[in-house]
C-alpha cells in the first residue's frame, strides 16, 4: 500500500538548509491507517533532489524529547552523506495508535518492515536502508534482519542480544529479575507527544489505560514460544543481512557477540570494549572510541557498494582487560585493543581448575569431600551498586564471599589471560524443591582486595530443561554445567584466582522461597571444577582506532541534571536485621532536561526487601515520577509498582495517576496474582 508523507515546516531556525544539518518531520501511514511520527536528519547543504542511503533508528523513546541526543549522535553519519531517520513506535511519542503491548511484538516488527519499505521508495532515497541502535534499537535491528526485508542491506547492533529469555532483563540466567527500567519504562510510554502533551480521551484509551507490559512477562516464567518469536538463537540461518555487533564488558548483553560470529552465515563483524550500556563515543568506563567510523565503513560497504577494506580485516576487535582494584567509580579500565582473526580462536586452551577439600584451587584433582552451604537469600546486596546484571563494575567481593563456598589458587607465577566463557562443572544437591546456584570468578590481589572477573547463575529446576522445568528432589545429586558470561581478564603474577559458589545473588536475582542447605561434591570424576579459556602469550595485532569526534549541540536542549549512575537507580542504603534475618536496600535516581517547550524532571526510588528466615516474602517497591513543567501548566505523571511474593505466588500491583497543576486528572490501578512457575 502506498504511504502518505507529511513534511513539517523548518523545525529550528538555527538549522539553516545551506550550512547546517536540518531536521524535518514526517508522518508515515501504515497499512491499517495508523501514522507513525518520524524525524529526518539531513546533511548540511543537502538538496532534496539528491538521493541518499537511509539509516533508521526505530524506538519507543519519544523522538522529540531526544532530539539533542539524536542530533549529536547522527551528525557523524550526516557528514558521510547519509540521511538518518528516527521513528517513534506505534502508540509512543507522537505516533498514533495503541501503545505497543510489549517489546519486539509482531506489531512492532510488522510496522518496522513497512517503514523500511517506505523509506526505500522515497524520491530522496537510493533505495538502500541500514538499521542501527543501542539496546532496544539493537535488539530490533537483529530481529528485523531475521525478517530480511528487501531494502534492508546492513545493520549495526550495539549492546543487544539475540537470546531473549536467558539474557534480557526479565529472566536473567532463567531467574526472575527486576530493575528500574523494567518497572518504570511503561510510565514513559504513557506520556503524550511533545510539545502539545494533548491529554484527550483517545490518549486515555490508547496509552494511559493500557495495561503495563510487565504483566505479560510475569506470565512467561519459562523458556518457550513467547521468547522464541524474536530470538535468533537456534535459528541463525534466518539472518541473511550483514551485521556488525558492538558490546561492552560491563553490559549485560555481551554474550551475543561470540555466538553471532560463530553461527551466522551472513557477513559478521564484532567489537567489544570496556563499556557499560552506552554508545562507545560517550561511554563509561573509558577508553572511548569513535565507533561510528567503523559503522560508516560497514554501511558504505553494503549500502553504497564501496570497497572499504573492512571485509579484509579481522572479524573481532577485543579490548583485553588488565587488573584493577575493585572500584565502582573507576573512570578508565586498564588494558589494550587487539584484533582476533575469527571466533572461536584456535589458540585458546581450556585449562581445568579443580576445587579442593581444603578450599584450594589447582590444576590437579582433589581428594573426595562434600562441602555444605547454608542458603543466605540476602547475599549479594553489597555486591553491586546498580544490581542490574552481570557486568556492572562491582565493589570488593569479600562481603559476598563470606557467605559462599570459596576456593583460591596459589599465587600465580606468571600472568594468565582468559578470553571467552568459562564453564563451571558442579555436582550438587539441595534440601528443597527450589534452588539456584551462582558462580563467580574473581581476582584476589596480594593486599586481599577481590575484583569480580565473571559470573553466572543457574535455576536448578531448569537442570533438565528450561522449557519444562521440574522440582528438585531433596537430597538427590545432579550435575550442572554453567556457562559463565563472556569475559576478558589478565590475572597478574602474584595474584590468585578465586571461585565462589553460592545460592543467591539478590536483588539482581529473585530468591527461591524456601530455607535450605545445598551440597557440593569435591574430588572424583564429578568434583567441582571450572574450565578457563586461556590465551597463551603470542604475537598480537593492534588496531588503529580514532578518538571520539566532537559532536554538534542542538540549541534549546540542555541536560540540567544527569541523575548520576548513568541514569540508573543505584543502591545507597543497606540495612540488615540480625534478629529477623531481614535485609533492606534502597536505590534512587533523579534527573532533569530542558527542551524548547519546558523542563522535564524524573525521580525514582526503589526499595528491595527479603528475609533470610523466610525468603518467600520478598518484595520490590518502585516509585516513579515524571514532571513536565510547561509554559501554561505543570503535569505530574506518577506510578508506584509493587512486586511481592510468597511461597506460591507473585503479587503485582501498578498504581498510575496524572495530575494537572497539582489536581488529580486520571488514575488507574492494576492488580494481579501470578503463580510462581519454578521461580
Amino acid at each position: 500500500m502506498k504511504h502518505l508523507i507529511l513534511v513539517s515546516a523548518v523545525l529550528f531556525s538555527i538549522n539553516g538548509w545551506v550550512n547546517e544539518n536540518k531536521i524535518t518531520e514526517v508522518q508515515i501511514k501504515m497499512s491499517d491507517g495508523i501514522s507513525l511520527a518520524a524525524d529526518i536528519y539531513w546533511p548540511a547543504g543537502a538538496d532534496k533532489k539528491d538521493r541518499y542511503p537511509i539509516l533508521l533508528e526505530y524506538l519507543p523513546y519519544r523522538k522529540d524529547e531526544s532530539r539533542a541526543r539524536n542530533y549529536s549522535l547522527y551528525s557523524y553519519f550526516l557528514e558521510h552523506d547519509y540521511l538518518v531517520v528516527r521513528v517513534d513506535m506505534r502508540g509512543t511519542g507522537n505516533s498514533e495508535g495503541i501503545t505497543i503491548p510489549y517489546e519486539y511484538s509482531d506489531i512492532e516488527l510488522d510496522d518496522g518492515e513497512e517503514v523500511i519499505n517506505w523509506l526505500s521508495q522515497q524520491e530522496w532515497s537510493t533505495g538502500s536502508v541500514g538499521m542501527f541502535g543501542i539496546s532496544w534499537g539493537g535488539f530490533n535491528s537483529i530481529q528485523m534482519a531475521m525478517r530480511n526485508p528487501p531494502a534492508l542491506k546492513a545493520f549495526v547492533s550495539l549492546m543487544a542480544t539475540e537470546y531473549l529469555y536467558q539474557e534480557d532483563v526479565h529472566y536473567m540466567d532463567g531467574i526472575m529479575h527486576t530493575d528500574s527500567w523494567m518497572m518504570g519504562n511503561d510510565l514513559y510510554n504513557v506520556l503524550p507527544g511533545a510539545p502539545d502533551f494533548k491529554m484527550d480521551e483517545e490518549w486515555v484509551k490508547n496509552r494511559f489505560n493500557v495495561k503495563p507490559s510487565v504483566y505479560t512477562y510475569m506470565r512467561q516464567q519459562r523458556d518457550g514460544a513467547f521468547w522464541d518469536r524474536a530470538s535468533a538463537k537456534g535459528q541463525y540461518e534466518k539472518i541473511r543481512i550483514p551485521g556488525y555487533h558492538i558490546g561492552g564488558w560491563y553490559d549485560g548483553y555481551r554474550n551475543s557477540l561470540p555466538r553471532m560470529l560463530e553461527n551466522v552465515e551472513a557477513p559478521v563483524k564484532a567489537m567489544i570494549g570496556p563499556w557499560d550500556h552506552y554508545f562507545p563515543n560517550i561511554a563509561w568506563p573509558k577508553p572511548q572510541i569513535e565507533w561510528r567510523e567503523e559503522a560508516v565503513r560497514w554501511f558504505d560497504q553494503w549500502l553504497k557498494g564501496e570497497d572499504t577494506g573492512i571485509l579484509e580485516e579481522p572479524d573481532f576487535l577485543v579490548y583485553v582487560r588488565n587488573y584493577y582494584p575493585p572500584d565502582p567509580t573507576i573512570d578508565r579500565i586498564p588494558g589494550h585493543w587487539r584484533w582476533e582473526d575469527k571466533w572461536p580462536i584456535d589458540r585458546i586452551e581450556n585449562h581445568t581448575w579443580y576445587a579442593h577439600m581444603d578450599h584450594g584451587l589447582s590444576n590437579e584433582p582433589s581428594e573426595n569431600a562434600i562441602h555444605t552451604m547454608v542458603y543466605k537469600p540476602s547475599m549479594g546486596l553489597e555486591g553491586g551498586g546498580r544490581t542490574m546484571w552481570w557486568g556492572d563494575v562491582t565493589p570488593d567481593q569479600r562481603p559476598m564471599d563470606e557467605f559462599s563456598l570459596v576456593y583460591d589458587s596459589e599465587t600465580l607465577d606468571a600472568p594468565l589471560e582468559i578470553l571467552g566463557r568459562p564453564i563451571a562443572k558442579l555436582h550438587v544437591s539441595a534440601s528443597a524443591a527450589r534452588a539456584n546456584w551462582v558462580v563467580r570468578i574473581s581476582d584476589v590481589a596480594p593486599d586481599g582486595q577481590v575484583t569480580q572477573v565473571a559470573g553466572a547463575a543457574f535455576n536448578g529446576t531448569h537442570r533438565i530443561s528450561a522449557r519444562e522445568p521440574s522440582d528438585i528432589v531433596p537430597g538427590d545429586e545432579f550435575d550442572l554445567n554453567i556457562d559463565l558470561h563472556f569475559t576478558s581478564w589478565v590475572f597478574p603474577k602474584d595474584h590468585r584466582i578465586r571461585i565462589a559458589i553460592s545460592n543467591a545473588q539478590w536483588p539482581m536475582l529473585w530468591p527461591t522461597p524456601m530455607q535450605m542447605t545445598s551440597t557440593l561434591t569435591i574430588g572424583g570424576k564429578n568434583g567441582a571444577r571450572i574450565e578457563l579459556p586461556v590465551v597463551p602469550p603470542g604475537e598480537e595485532y593492534t588496531p588503529n582506532l580514532k578518538e571520539p569526534s566532537t559532536s554538534p549541540i542542538l540549541s534549546g536542549y540542555e541536560t540540567l541534571d544527569s541523575g548520576g549512575a548513568g541514569g540508573y537507580a543505584a543502591i545507597y542504603s543497606i540495612q540488615h536485621d540480625p534478629e529477623t534475618g531481614g535485609a533492606f536496600g534502597v536505590a534512587s535516581s533523579a534527573g532533569a532536561t530542558q527542551s524548547p517547550w519546558g523542563i522535564e524532571r524524573f525521580e525514582e526510588e526503589i526499595e528491595h526487601r527479603t528475609s533470610d528466615e523466610n525468603p518467600a516474602y520478598t518484595s520490590v517497591i518502585g516509585r516513579y515520577k515524571i514532571t513536565e513543567e510547561l509554559e501554561d501548566r505543570t503535569l505530574d505523571f506518577e506510578q508506584n509498582v509493587e512486586f511481592k511474593s510468597d511461597k506460591e505466588n507473585f503479587y503485582l500491583t501498578f498504581h498510575r495517576w496524572v495530575s494537572i497543576n497539582g489536581e488529580l486528572y486520571k488514575e488507574k490501578v492494576w492488580q494481579e496474582v501470578i503463580p510462581r512457575d519454578f521461580q
